[in-house]
């Protein structure tokens, strides 16, 4: 049987057709990489004769979804947002994850657009266009990045699910600026076997949907390990709201949806404590001299700058470039220093159910002026990856969760855990939703 979660009052192949007459209209421009509306037709009315025998498919039986360009289908070249890997040998399989889901009945509608290599928390793709964020219909805004195709395909209502990765943010962020459920595992959860990698140390596969439920069921089906579905109860829960780096420069529309949250959240009986958790301020200057995403990504995409930068996006090589010329000493004392930093933040963390923070410290900002200018690229793009950035560094797992109200722009709240927290901070984050929820009924 399928999820609750998900729509199960019409068919699959009903569904399908209006997802992939509406995959073609202007507000889902730039979107799509890839379609595949003929086998995702035979995979629906497949499903959809299974269900009428009483013969079940999976927890995702007719759920329509989308996968990020950057996750392997076999029979075609692997791009990443990208051109200059046009040419290159075909994936032999599909990756462990997609395997998974077609087990499961899922309904493969198209691969998404996204930043290329997945290397940019803002979304921009100068080879297929940068998706508007269904957010404002009256201005272009940013999606987030780098999983922006699969949270503006869930947004515009096309499919139920965007299967996306996330190496700094590339779930939280999309999902926090356009309204959604971003959920980024601990790392081990989930194979990233055929997933172009950015950095093997820190990326994740993982879903943006539209309610945590949803998330819930994609994860036991990517994981293959499902994690509790009853929420906690909030009265009596501690959460920690640290004070160093998380709440900088956070913008007005984002300060004012944190605190009423926070309010609401120790109204429900819950401990906000706020603590100083200094060493988020130490992340920077514990990862020089390049930081495990340029030194890795570099590593694994070194022929690619060498023989095409010009293909590439120019903003994307010079961050793949930091990572050139790192030395073997430099790249282990990166993950001593790392190891010894998530040692002193499990100490500190410890006493708490979960993390608090905004998931990102701004509302969508507008596309335009960053397509323009690269010094206002970088500062958006900074700003954007730290707060996420900060729970990959930590091998944590994480959730962003709508906190605004009708009228504003979408805001997203961070609830975070450690390394293998994962089905208590479910747990956690059902009861968060419902309280969001009952407080918008």
């Amino acid at each position: 049987m399928t999820e609750a979660c998900f729509d199960t009052t019409t068919s699959a192949t009903h569904r399908l057709a209006i997802a992939t007459e509406s995959a073609t209209r202007p507000a889902a421009q730039h979107v799509f990489t890839q379609l595949y509306a003929e086998a995702a037709q035979a995979t629906a009315k497949h499903c959809d004769g299974q269900a009428k025998a009483g013969l079940g498919l999976g927890v995702l039986h007719g759920v329509c979804l989308t996968i990020k360009d950057n996750i392997d289908v076999a029979g075609e070249t692997t791009l990443s947002g990208g051109v200059v890997c046009a040419g290159e040998a075909p994936a032999r399989q599909d990756a462990t994850v997609l395997q998974r889901l077609r087990s499961a009945g899922a309904v493969l509608l198209g691969k998404t657009n996204m930043s290329e290599f997945a290397f940019s928390g803002v979304g921009i793709n100068p080879h297929h266009g940068t998706p508007a964020n269904p957010a404002d219909a009256m201005q272009a805004r940013v999606p987030g990045g780098s999983s922006s195709g699969a949270a503006v395909s869930v947004a515009l209502g096309l499919v139920e699910v965007g299967i996306g990765t996330d190496t700094g943010g590339s779930i939280r962020i999309p999902a926090a600026l356009c309204g959604l459920v971003g959920y980024k595992s601990t790392q081990a959860r989930i194979p990233c076997t055929g997933v172009m990698e950015l950095s093997r140390t820190l990326d994740t596969v993982g879903s943006i949907t539209r309610s945590v439920r949803a998330c819930l069921a994609v994860d036991a089906v990517l994981s293959q390990q499902a994690l509790p579905r009853d929420a906690a109860h909030l009265r009596g829960l501690r959460f920690a709201v640290p004070q160093t780096l998380m709440m900088d420069d956070v913008d007005a529309t984002v300060a004012q949806a944190f605190a009423r949250s926070l309010r609401r959240i120790s109204e429900a009986g819950a401990h906000v404590v706020e603590i100083p958790f200094k060493p988020l301020g130490d992340i920077a200057a514990l990862s020089m001299p390049g930081g495990f995403s340029p030194i890795e990504s570099f590593a694994a995409h070194h022929a690619c700058i060498e023989r095409g930068s010009h293909h590439m996006d120019p903003r994307v090589v010079a961050r793949m470039m930091m990572g050139k010329g790192i030395s073997a000493q430099d790249y282990l004392a990166l993950h001593n220093r790392r190891n010894a930093w998530i040692a002193a933040a499990h100490q500190t963390l410890q006493d708490f159910d979960a993390m608090l923070c905004p998931t990102v410290p701004m509302v969508a900002p507008l596309t335009e002026p960053l397509l323009k200018d690269d010094d206002a690229f970088f500062k958006v793009n900074r700003l954007l990856l730290r707060n996420p950035s900060a729970i990959n560094y930590m091998d944590g797992c994480a959730w962003s969760l709508p906190c605004h109200e009708a009228g504003e722009l979408p805001v997203g709240l961070m609830v975070s855990g450690l390394a293998g927290q994962d089905a208590h901070l479910a747990r956690v984050a059902l009861a968060l939703e419902n309280l969001m929820n009952s407080l918008h009924a």
